[in-house]
């Protein structure tokens, strides 16, 4: 019979037991888990790569309506490639978009820290906060 049983696709992906029911509950994987007679979970290779792929969509911010809407294009088969195309560029934009937001906060971080390096090698870092008030080369820069 083969497969993977619930605790070894936990481990695999990462998932607790609780998360992997709670996707087959919400119909987030792209085929039914087959069960075995006595009623255990059997899980496929497949499955572990689906649901590796379903973390990375949360991961980027993916709800999981739109995982859900994914899934239901892949289990309706061919003819709906444009609409699963759609979805994905729309997450792509919007992940791009947080990547964007991403790299300007990290551009005010990095001139924080050359900030702080500068004054911490010049012996100067009691003068970036004085008080109440910023002083004129310090936090405000």
């Amino acid at each position: 019979m083969g497969g993977l049983s619930i605790g070894q696709v936990a481990e695999r992906t990462g998932l607790s037991v609780h998360a992997l029911r709670f996707y087959e509950r919400e119909g987030l994987l792209a085929d039914p888990v087959r069960r075995e007679s006595s009623g255990r979970r059997v899980y496929s290779e497949d499955d572990v790569d689906w649901l590796n792929m379903c973390i990375k969509f949360r991961s980027s911010g993916m709800p999981l309506d739109t995982i859900r809407r994914y899934t239901g294009l892949v289990r309706q088969g061919p003819g709906n490639e444009a609409d699963r195309l759609a979805l994905l560029k729309s997450h792509q934009a919007h992940v791009r978009a947080q990547i964007e937001d991403l790299t300007e906060c990290l551009d005010v971080i990095t001139h924080k820290v050359a900030v702080y390096e500068q004054h911490l090698t010049a012996g100067t870092a009691t003068t970036l906060w004085s008080g109440n008030t910023p002083t004129q080369t310090s936090e405000a820069s």
